[in-house]
């Protein structure tokens, strides 16, 4: 969490401030976990108002110092007041009354003597603002902090990407860094590194976008339970974000729980402002509820088409909600597409229309038109909005012959940016009309243009997927003189047979995957061990190359370093680096923890039922974190198919 603290500066009417902030608050929130800012620290953008305002508006929480009227302090309180809803604190320590304005606002006192923290209270005037932080932060979404906000009901909290101030380097530098790193790892199909990033997001505006990225990513890749938990965590930053809502409610469905489906919806009817998104979600549900009703894979095309005619009630109801949104907003040309798709698909399965009116079909027609074209007219040389002409390619499918259809679909791909998530998306939608026999010269037309598109990005359905992935950590070599022995160089043979052993035990072979390290020692022995068996191996090292040869494989003896290279330059072997993956590690992290985190994700991104966990460890703790025990607590966090080789027993 970021904090700004809004207070005088130097000594004021016998209060030492800068004394208050670097005894009481800042070691009393850096203790926390917190990342704490006065605009007086910032000396390299050489605006404090530059960086005082962009603080202002993007802190998770803003301290203001109330002990004396300083007009800077009411100042900077009101903008935050007029910025944000939440995420205020008052603090004072001598003074008797509040002003008018924040007289019934909760504040904390804390103590001074002889004009500096009195260190007779500092201990408890330090775990009083904690909890005090920890209360506010826990109580995000109730009632609203800001005064602003709190009597404005409808007044809503300005887009802060929409408000960026450029003279802030040292945050949007920040920012932009990681977005970069973000859209790095989409490009490149790793949902393991969209969920280390995503946890590294420097702000909590930003932590939302990341779980909702890291969530779709991994809805796409079929992993629903584990997508869950990041739109999870999205939500509980902000429990009415819809985007968040709408994929909470697709994957409640994929994961075919119709119960909590049924109660999810109730939760959005009851507690969400009904909006134009929130019609769509219901549409979003009630459609996948219908797919679902006829949809099986035993089934032929006939069949299904049986099926999903018997279930036109089911349709009818989806229709309802897609309809209901685009008369609330003409202009939301995707909720008019699926109510116009649906309804063709009703008229298709039963020859009817919805409520028997005949013109309803042609008048939404024009509607979706118009709004799509509105849409596509907002391009420029320097934008090109994929949504809209992938609608518009669906439009197309709908209205006309197939030679316009794949033309659309061409156009669309130029859009799409390597986005294989969103092109896959576009198949699976694509594939209901197919099983359903529906326009099939033109559904074959587009699914053709867009699997096209796949194959050239080398990302088709039929990409590798391992039947078993192999997590490996183990013990390195010991450093020469250690006090305590713990992977002796003598004991390397032992080692590897082990490691050997178990993969034999578990059937190790061509269509599995290692994940590793690359140190001496266990790294390198279940490397050379699995390349042996004929699995894919992917090695991921903390550091730069020379570095990472020096911290952790070359101490052993230029042996190592010439089995590293063999590995490296095996043709089933790739290396990832991390801070070119995933850029340096965050300040006060720890950078093996991190690694140890970066192939932990990557493994339960293939789905934790199909991960192994090998560990070669004497059971006993590191000399510091990121060791092996550090893995260990992390997998056994996430799954149970764990396999410890004890060096206590097997070095005896």
């Amino acid at each position: 969490m970021h904090v700004f603290v809004a207070m005088p500066y130097g000594t004021k009417e016998e209060i030492d401030f800068n004394k208050v902030y670097s005894d009481l608050i800042k070691p009393a929130l850096i203790h926390e976990g917190y990342e704490v800012f006065r605009a007086d620290e910032e000396e390299a953008a050489g605006n404090i108002r530059t960086d005082m305002f962009q603080e202002l508006l993007l802190a998770d929480l803003v301290i203001a110092d109330l002990s004396i009227d300083n007009p800077n302090v009411w100042y900077e309180l009101g903008v935050r007041h007029a910025l944000r809803a939440r995420g205020v604190i008052l603090i004072k320590s001598k003074r008797d009354y509040m002003p008018f304005d924040i007289y019934t606002d909760r504040t904390l006192t804390y103590h001074i003597k002889g004009g500096v923290p009195d260190p007779d209270y500092l201990v408890k005037d330090m775990d009083n603002l904690r909890a005090m932080c920890r209360s506010t932060l826990s109580s995000w979404h109730g009632r609203k902090i800001s005064p602003v906000y709190n009597l404005l009901r409808y007044l809503k909290e300005p887009d802060w990407k929409s408000l960026r101030i450029e003279e802030a380097k040292a945050f949007w530098e920040k920012q932009d860094s990681w977005e970069y790193y973000i859209e790095l790892a989409r490009k490149g199909q790793r949902p393991g590194d969209i969920l280390v990033l995503a946890d590294e997001a420097p702000i909590q505006a930003l932590r939302l976008e990341a779980y909702k990225t890291a969530g779709k990513a991994l809805l796409k890749l079929g992993q629903f339970t584990l997508a869950l938990e990041q739109i999870e965590k999205s939500l509980d930053i902000d429990p009415e974000d819809m985007e968040a809502l709408q994929q909470k409610g697709i994957l409640l469905g994929y994961l075919g729980d119709h119960d909590a489906v049924d109660g999810f919806l109730d939760y959005v009817v009851k507690n969400i402002p009904q909006t134009t998104d929130t019609w769509t979600l219901h549409g979003e549900v009630e459609r996948d509820v219908w797919v679902k009703s006829w949809r099986q894979d035993n089934k032929t095309p006939e069949e299904m088409t049986k099926n999903a005619a018997y279930e036109d009630a089911l349709l009818r109801e989806a229709i309802k909600p897609y309809m209901k949104a685009f008369t609330m907003n003409s202009s939301h040309y995707y909720s008019g597409n699926s109510a116009f798709s649906l309804l063709l698909l009703l008229k298709h399965l039963t020859g009817e229309e919805e409520d028997g009116q005949p013109t309803k079909l042609e008048i939404l027609k024009g509607g979706v038109r118009w709004a799509l074209e509105s849409a596509l007219a907002k391009e420029d040389s320097y934008t090109k909005d994929f949504s809209a002409r992938l609608s518009f390619a669906d439009f197309q499918l709908l209205t006309n012959d197939t030679p316009e259809v794949e033309k659309a679909y061409k156009n669309a791909v130029i859009a799409a940016d390597k986005d294989w998530f969103a092109l896959k998306t576009a198949i699976q939608h694509l594939s209901i009309f197919r099983d359903l026999s529906f326009r099939p010269s033109q559904v074959t037309a587009a699914i053709q243009v867009l699997d096209r598109a796949l194959q050239k990005l080398g990302m088709t359905e039929k990409g590798f997927q391992p039947r078993f992935v192999f997590l490996f950590s183990g013990h390195r070599i010991d450093k020469q003189g250690r006090r305590e022995p713990r992977f002796p160089a003598k004991m390397e043979q032992i080692a590897a047979q082990a490691i050997s052993s178990k993969l034999d035990e578990l059937g190790a072979g061509g269509d599995d995957l290692g994940l590793c390290g690359g140190a001496c020692g266990g790294d390198l022995l279940f490397a050379e061990s699995s390349l042996q068996r004929g699995l894919r191996l992917e090695l991921r090292i903390p550091f730069k190359e020379p570095d990472f040869l020096n911290r952790s494989v070359t101490y052993a003896g230029d042996v190592w370093r010439d089995r590293f290279y063999k590995v490296k330059k095996h043709p089933n072997t790739r290396l990832y680096i991390q801070p070119e993956e995933l850029n340096v590690c965050p300040e006060g992290m720890n950078t093996f923890s991190r690694n140890n985190l970066w192939q932990l994700y990557t493994a339960l991104s293939w789905t934790s039922e199909k991960v192994h966990f090998i560990s070669l460890w004497d059971k006993k703790e590191g000399e510091g974190q990121g060791g092996t025990k550090h893995m260990c607590d992390a997998v056994l966090k996430h799954f149970g198919q764990v396999h410890i080789l004890d060096t206590n027993e097997l070095f005896k």
